[in-house]
């Protein structure tokens, strides 16, 4: 018998998602449903404990949806460019939807997660998501002049913190992902396309 029928979260994971859900993450989950379409398995695999889903969606909210110099589209393909070198399927999915969803480029997603130095993005962006890159492989070798060819391609500081958020929460996402081996909704697949 599958994890899955042993629970109804979609992971691996003997877990089960709390019941009935208090009513606040119910609307959220409602929200979800009218916005999206779907309510993402993410946040129905972090339904087992409460805290932890308000926690996770708190942190999501600010850091990819939040006030920003960084556009949503960015984020997202900084998303997509971090779980590409974790390796993180969940992620690679879903957030590649919304970059093709975005972007309005059905190639995009894919481009970023074989090679982003061939994607027909600007040299600004390349240069994001090359700081994005070597922060998730060897944070400890950044040093000022990353930060600085940043600043040359137009990122203000805040716009740096912003990077470096992004890329840290897709680098805890994945690995919780990877983990608990969360499968994305099918649906995402079909999105953008």
């Amino acid at each position: 018998m599958s994890s899955k029928k042993k629970n109804d979260l979609p992971i691996t994971l003997n877990l089960k998602s709390v019941n009935p859900l208090p009513s606040k993450i119910k609307k959220y989950f409602d929200l979800c449903k009218d916005r999206l379409g779907l309510i993402p398995n993410v946040l129905k695999a972090y339904s087992h404990n409460t805290e932890k889903l308000n926690t996770f969606t708190n942190m999501y909210n600010e850091i990819m949806l939040g006030e920003s110099g960084l556009t949503k589209l960015q984020r997202e393909m900084i998303a997509v460019v971090v779980s590409s070198i974790n390796k993180c399927f969940y992620c690679q999915v879903a957030h590649g939807a919304t970059v093709r969803e975005l972007s309005k480029n059905p190639e995009l997603s894919e481009e970023l997660i074989m090679n982003y130095n061939i994607a027909n993005i600007s040299e600004k962006d390349k240069e994001m998501l090359k700081f994005s890159e070597k922060l998730t492989t060897s944070s400890y070798k950044i040093d000022e002049s990353d930060r600085k060819l940043l600043r040359k391609k137009g990122f203000n500081d805040s716009d740096i913190w912003d990077i470096a958020s992004v890329v840290g929460f897709f680098s805890m996402s994945n690995r919780i992902a990877s983990a608990t081996k969360m499968i994305p909704n099918k649906d995402y697949h079909y999105k953008g396309r």
